[in-house]
């Protein structure tokens, strides 16, 4: 699968990816009615290294968890597209995004906010390492579940 820098072309795609993940309002700690304009921003954030897995198969960024003193540890964040589930996409992204953090000289990684419901990301990210370093109770408004817990994940590179 070929992973590649996004790039403004990469928009129309990138934002197909990005609207089903925010209107289902099951994952990220985003608006379930952000617009395009504004996912893009996000996602595509200055300290954003954005990639892009087989034009339309899924996309990850990763940047500095922190400023600072803080800024050895990386932080990532992943969406599959809804046709690609299941077919390996974000382990290949997960094995790309945590070469190009060692590439980028980051000790460690780390997720800040996992939906403890997200059972395919769980099982991913443990089969790679990460240990549930916290639990914050019932931080997120799941709309089917309601109140569900965020799990913080991290790894040593």
């Amino acid at each position: 699968m070929k992973l590649e820098r996004y790039e403004d072309r990469h928009a129309d795609a990138l934002w197909a990816m990005l609207e089903p993940m925010l209107r289902a309002g099951e994952t990220y700690c985003l608006p379930v009615d952000l617009d395009r304009a504004g996912a893009l921003a996000y996602w595509c954030g200055p300290t954003h290294e954005t990639w892009i897995a087989g034009d339309d198969l899924g996309t990850y960024y990763l940047r500095p968890n922190q400023q600072g003193n803080g800024d050895h540890v990386c932080n990532a964040g992943f969406v599959t597209a809804p046709g690609a589930a299941g077919r390996g996409v974000a382990r290949t992204m997960l094995e790309h995004a945590l070469q190009r953090a060692r590439d980028r000289g980051f000790a460690a990684m780390q997720f800040n906010f996992v939906v403890a419901s997200n059972a395919r990301a769980l099982r991913i990210w443990a089969d790679y390492g990460f240990d549930i370093v916290g639990r914050v109770p019932q931080a997120f408004r799941h709309p089917r579940l309601g109140p569900t817990d965020a799990l913080i994940l991290h790894r040593t590179l």
